[in-house]
C-alpha cells in the first residue's frame, strides 16, 4: 500500500481547548475540514502551516517529518513546503500582482528574473496575464483570490492550505471563482486541505470531508457518504436533513425522544433515521393520507430558504419543513399555529449508528 503524502496527528492544547485530530491524504487529494465555529478547523490549519506548534502527535509530509514534539522537532513555517491562501488573501498592497506571486520563489533563493518569469506563467494560468502590473487595491475580489492562489502555488508546495478561500466574495463572484478553483485543485498533484463553513464549497471542491466538533473528528467520508449518512445534528443541518437517533426493529425506529418513525429501510439495533425538510407535508387538520408517519406539531418560526419557506416545528418531534410560498400562504402559517406533519416511509432513510 502506498504511503500517504500527508500523515499527521495534530494535538494542540490551548487553555481549556484541545485539538486531537488525525489526518492522512494521498497525493492529489483535496480534504475539506468542516465544523461549527470554535470546532478547531483554523487551529488545525495553523498547526499544519507551522504557525502553531504541536503539543503532541506528529506531522509528516512526503515521508519527511516536519514536526514531532516528543523529539523536540519543529520545522518553522518558512521552511515548510507549504503554500497558504488566507481568508483575506494578505497580498502585499505595495507590490504588483506579478511581484506578489514572485515573492515566494524569491524567498526560496531563486534569481529575480527566474522568479518573475515563473510568476508570469502562473498569472497566465490563472487568466490574469493582463493584470500583472496591477496592485491588489485595483483588483476585484475574484482576481485577488486567484493572485493569492498563484502565490501559494508558485512555491511548488507539497501541501496547499486554503482558509475560507471564497468567504470574501459576493455570491455571483463566488460561483465563478468556485468553478475556477475546482479546476485548479483538480490539476494540483500534491495534497490540499481546505477549511470552510460552507457545505457547498466543501461538496464541490473536496474529494473527502472531515467534520470536526469540539476539537475531534466526528465523521469523515466522501461528500456523498456524508450527505447520505450524517451522524450529528450539525452535519444534518449542514446537508439539510432532519436527523434523529433511536432503536430500530425492522422498519420501525423508536426514537430516543419517544416517537416512532416508520421507514422503508430495514435495520436492527441502534440507528439513525433522517428525511429532508422537503419530504414533510403540513396540514391544518389531521390528514387522511397514506403517510405512515404523522405528528401533531406547532409552528415555531418561518424563514425564507432560497425559493422556499423553511418552517421550524416543535412538539413531540422537532423538525424543519420546506414549503413553497404559495403553500405556506394557503395554510395561513404563523408562529404558534398548530399543524399536522406527515412524512411517507419511502422518504425516510434509516442506517446503523
Amino acid at each position: 500500500m502506498t504511503s500517504p503524502a500527508l500523515d499527521a496527528r495534530l494535538r494542540v492544547d490551548r487553555d481549556a481547548f484541545r485539538l486531537d485530530l488525525a489526518l492522512t491524504a494521498a497525493p492529489g487529494e483535496v480534504i475539506a475540514l468542516l465544523g461549527p465555529n470554535g470546532a478547531g478547523k483554523s487551529t488545525a490549519l495553523r498547526a499544519l502551516a507551522g504557525l502553531l506548534p504541536l503539543t503532541g502527535g506528529h506531522l509528516r509530509l512526503d515521508g519527511r517529518t516536519l514536526e514531532d514534539p516528543a523529539r523536540r522537532l519543529h520545522t518553522p513555517a518558512e521552511n515548510r513546503p507549504v503554500g497558504v491562501v488566507f481568508q483575506d488573501y494578505l497580498l502585499f498592497p505595495h507590490l504588483s500582482a506579478l511581484d506578489n506571486v514572485a515573492f515566494g520563489p524569491r524567498c526560496q533563493g531563486r534569481p529575480r528574473k527566474e522568479a518573475r518569469a515563473e510568476a508570469a506563467d502562473w498569472l497566465e494560468r490563472m487568466g490574469l496575464a493582463e493584470h500583472a502590473a496591477t496592485r491588489p487595491g485595483s483588483l476585484s475580489g475574484g482576481q485577488a483570490q486567484r493572485v493569492a492562489l498563484a502565490r501559494a502555488l508558485a512555491v511548488r508546495p507539497s501541501l496547499l492550505l486554503l482558509d475560507e478561500p471564497l468567504a470574501a466574495l459576493d455570491a455571483r463572484t463566488r460561483l465563478d471563482v468556485r468553478s475556477q478553483l475546482r479546476r485548479h485543485l483538480a490539476a494540483f498533484e500534491a495534497v490540499a486541505v481546505l477549511v470552510t463553513h460552507d457545505p457547498l464549497d466543501a461538496m464541490v471542491l473536496a474529494d473527502r470531508l472531515v467534520v470536526i466538533e469540539d476539537g475531534r473528528q466526528v465523521q469523515a467520508g466522501t461528500p456523498a457518504e456524508i450527505a447520505r449518512h450524517p451522524r450529528t445534528d450539525y452535519i444534518a443541518r449542514l446537508v439539510g436533513l432532519n436527523l434523529y437517533q433511536g432503536a430500530a426493529d425492522g422498519h420501525r425506529v423508536t426514537l430516543d425522544c419517544g416517537p416512532v418513525v416508520v421507514t422503508s429501510d430495514e435495520v436492527s439495533g441502534p440507528a439513525f433515521v433522517s428525511f429532508p425538510p422537503a419530504a414533510v407535508t403540513l396540514h391544518r387538520t389531521a390528514p387522511d393520507s397514506s403517510a405512515r408517519n404523522v405528528w401533531e406539531l406547532k409552528v415555531m418560526g418561518l424563514d425564507l430558504h432560497g425559493d422556499l419557506v423553511r418552517v421550524d416545528l416543535t412538539g413531540e418531534l422537532a423538525m424543519a419543513a420546506d414549503l413553497t410560498p404559495a403553500a405556506a400562504a394557503e395554510l395561513d402559517l404563523a408562529p404558534g399555529a398548530g399543524v399536522w406533519a406527515s412524512v411517507k416511509a419511502a422518504q425516510t432513510h434509516a442506517y446503523p449508528v
